[in-house]
């Protein structure tokens, strides 16, 4: 019987040749661009602890209406986020970026003009919509179009801007918000950037490669590579192509083939969105509660946000050493320490160094959660799947500041943070169902 040779195709992939590739200042710019409108979200978020405080004194609202308004935007984020992914996989990453900074930019801005409550919270949940929807998005599109060796560090690195937005958010609040009775409206205001910076993004972004050959549009993809091929100084090669990939729906997040990594990423994006929200959100009012003037407690949460900046220096270290699932158990296990420490501080010193300590570790759980996230599905569900963890998430985000007040009534400062801690500790748990570690490997591009 004659010996047949079946021939293969030893020519490289388009994203194994985006993952051969260097660092290039092509990368650079993914990543200020990306960046840039991550900070510009956080901001957003950020900005509503601040505002949210000097909305409910000047219009007398109670602990109630405060929660709501607090809490309306994460609704919308939590349709946001699996509505944009599921967009993301049809109509391309970068697109959907793109309408979302518009989304929330004018509606931010409008938020500068209302009246009444009833107004302020319908635009805080179109605020959401578009909040939700980015988040997951930006990431998933950094995380296809890095260097393979350093793809988890870059999606760290872009979750840092992050810091960058709440710092801008804090300073807002301490030198703007505090001024007059307009301060907050014109913190508002300064939405409206976000707008503005979605036409940057919609011109100025590539597309990821590898969604644009899925979607048969293989010209397009292989201009995108060749641009960062020559931003590396490599000769461009020939491709092979992607092998047909198999058809998947939403649905198949969980098949069996998924369902386990789903049921964890699940969780941990749970446990960590109520006990960042349901602390962070809140912290302001927190502290003010505790006996210190509006701008002394704007200036403490600032202090805070600081320790934010170091903890993702460090988790965009350690996720490629360490791995993903290691470096995000370890600083959930930090987090739910220093939630626990928090609760119990006595004098000014005490709380702002655990306040630093929850920043620094749980903002670098949060770097490690979303450079595992986007890992963990083949490229034709990563959209629908990394937007579905952050909208089951955002549950948790609606659900913490509502029930903050009611936490605080029956237990006080130190029980309202020994449940943060606790479900911190959960979180750490369910991290290591993230199966199986993804540091150094080539993304699936089924």
């Amino acid at each position: 019987m004659p010996n047949i040779r079946v021939a293969v195709d030893a020519r490289p992939s388009r994203p194994e040749r985006m993952g051969r590739l260097p660092l290039t200042r092509e990368h650079l710019r993914l990543l200020l661009g990306s960046g840039t409108g991550w900070a510009l979200d956080a901001m957003d978020v950020g900005l509503i602890s601040f505002v949210g405080l000097a909305v409910a004194t000047q219009w007398d609202l109670s602990r109630t209406e405060q929660s709501w308004l607090l809490s309306v935007g994460f609704v919308g984020m939590a349709i946001g986020a699996t509505v944009g992914g599921l967009l993301a996989d049809r109509y391309g990453r970068r697109t959907v970026f793109a309408l979302t900074l518009l989304v929330y930019g004018v509606a931010t801005g409008a938020s500068a003009l209302v009246t009444g409550l009833a107004a302020l919270l319908v635009l805080r949940f179109l605020v959401g919509l578009g909040l939700g929807a980015e988040l997951p998005v930006a990431s998933t599109l950094v995380s296809e179009m890095s260097p393979t060796r350093i793809r988890g560090r870059m999606v760290v690195v872009l979750e840092a801007f992050w810091a960058v937005g709440w710092l801008l958010a804090a300073l807002i609040g301490y030198f703007v918000v505090p001024v007059s009775d307009a301060g907050w409206r014109w913190a508002f205001a300064l939405g409206l950037v976000p707008a503005l910076y979605a036409v940057v993004v919609r011109w100025g972004l590539p597309e990821s490669p590898l969604f644009l050959e899925r979607r048969g549009r293989v010209e397009e993809a292989e201009a995108v590579v060749r641009r960062f091929e020559a931003s590396a100084g490599v000769e461009p090669q020939e491709s092979a192509p992607l092998p047909a990939a198999a058809a998947r729906t939403p649905g198949q997040l969980w098949s069996p083939a998924y369902r386990v990594r789903t049921a964890g990423i699940w969780l941990v994006w749970f446990c960590v969105n109520f006990s960042y929200y349901g602390a962070f959100i809140w912290l302001p009012t927190l502290l003010h509660a505790q006996g210190y003037d509006m701008v002394r407690s704007f200036g403490y949460t600032l202090v805070i946000t600081l320790a934010q900046l170091p903890g993702y220096a460090v988790a965009a270290f350690l996720v490629e050493v360490w791995g993903r699932r290691a470096t995000l158990a370890t600083f959930l296990v930090g987090s739910a320490i220093s939630a626990a420490l928090f609760g119990m501080a006595g004098g000014v010193g005490q709380l702002i160094a655990s306040g630093m300590a929850l920043s620094f570790f749980n903002l670098g759980a949060w770097g490690a959660l979303y450079a595992i996230t986007p890992e963990i599905y083949p490229t034709s569900i990563r959209g629908a799947g990394a937007g579905a963890a952050a909208g089951f998430g955002r549950l948790a985000s609606i659900i913490a500041p509502l029930s903050v007040p009611f936490v605080l009534g029956w237990w006080g400062d130190a029980g309202l943070f020994a449940v943060f801690g606790a479900t911190f500790a959960a979180g750490a748990l369910a991290a290591y169902l993230l199966l199986p570690e993804q540091a150094g490997e080539v993304l699936d591009v089924g």
